[in-house]
């Protein structure tokens, strides 16, 4: 409110000027080695509306940001009542799902009761489905929860991750809801934190098998993208959007996670920076069983753009 009324009462002051002190522009001109006062006047009124547009983006992200804060509260709560017990080791296997009411059944479904000695525990998070991918996914053993408003994966991914923490699963596995994450190679993805070689494990298809049918276009933007975490982060990864990844539970809280939509590129510049172990093993991503891929084209480049510079500088 108090910044509202100081923008208000400059652009007043702004106007009155214009009217009786007009000669102060022609000082600001020349200040400028601006000799016209209306090309004064014109800057300085692109700049104030400028300011006043990145002002509004401002509050319009801050809000956002309390409402999906919100949201995914709400989401909490519904988890609060079907808590696993707790006891033992598990592997919580966060699944974000948005429309994904053809194949999440059979993705939770196809998930092993246990690996290696660890139950596995399925946390289902549908984000904002209009269809009937929650009731879906509901069976004995497993976490649904419903964001009544889409999150995106990053968003999703964010409430998987808090019901793991109070869980204080051992291990978080991550993979997608449209059946292209096979759930045999589970195993493989959380043996190296098992055997305590890694504490954040990345599925790589370029190590592995793609089967996903992404343009050539979309294949290389992957490579450029991970060229420049590799650089940024002095790493040696291969495939920077994957969503298939697993992370040793006591290391989430140590991962500052703000990104709603982009979250691959977040997380590995987080563990990055947190000191986490990152190893990389070859998986198999198969073709989309059902539905369409919910990625934008050209917001996609840029959204993981943006995500990596902010993700990196701060």
């Amino acid at each position: 409110m108090r910044t509202d009324l100081l923008l208000a009462g400059g652009a007043a002051i702004g106007l009155l000027a214009v009217v009786l002190v007009p000669d102060f522009y022609d000082q600001i001109g020349n200040l400028l080695n601006i000799r016209k006062r209306y090309v004064t006047l014109s800057l300085l009124a692109i700049v104030a509306l400028l300011a006043c547009v990145f002002y509004l983006m401002a509050l319009v992200r801050a809000n956002r940001a309390r409402i999906n804060d919100l949201t995914r509260s709400l989401s909490l709560e519904q988890a609060n009542a079907i808590q696993a017990d707790g006891s033992g080791q598990t592997i919580g296997v966060v699944i974000p799902a948005y429309n994904e009411e053809a194949t999440i059944e059979e993705v939770v479904n196809s998930l092993p009761e246990t690996i290696r000695g660890y139950l596995v525990m399925p946390i289902v998070v549908s984000d904002g489905s209009a269809d009937a991918t929650a009731s879906r996914a509901r069976s004995d053993g497993v976490t649904v929860v419903e964001h009544h408003l889409n999150q995106g994966q990053g968003g999703a991914l964010q409430t998987g991750f808090e019901i793991a923490m109070r869980e204080e699963v051992s291990i978080v596995v991550t993979m997608d809801g449209d059946g292209q994450h096979p759930s045999d190679r589970l195993e493989r993805m959380v043996a190296p934190i098992i055997d305590d070689e890694a504490d954040y494990v990345m599925g790589s298809r370029h190590k592995g098998t793609d089967y996903s049918g992404n343009s050539a276009v979309r294949r290389a933007g992957i490579r450029v993208f991970t060229r420049l975490i590799n650089v940024l982060t002095k790493s040696e990864i291969t495939d920077c959007t994957n969503g298939f990844r697993a992370i040793r539970g006591t290391e989430l809280s140590k991962l500052t996670l703000t990104e709603e939509r982009f979250s691959a590129p977040e997380l590995i510049i987080e563990a990055r920076k947190n000191g986490l172990r990152l190893q990389e093993v070859p998986i198999t991503i198969e073709e989309r069983q059902a539905g369409q891929t919910k990625k934008p084209q050209l917001g996609y480049a840029i959204g993981l753009t943006r995500t990596i510079l902010t993700t990196w500088i701060r």
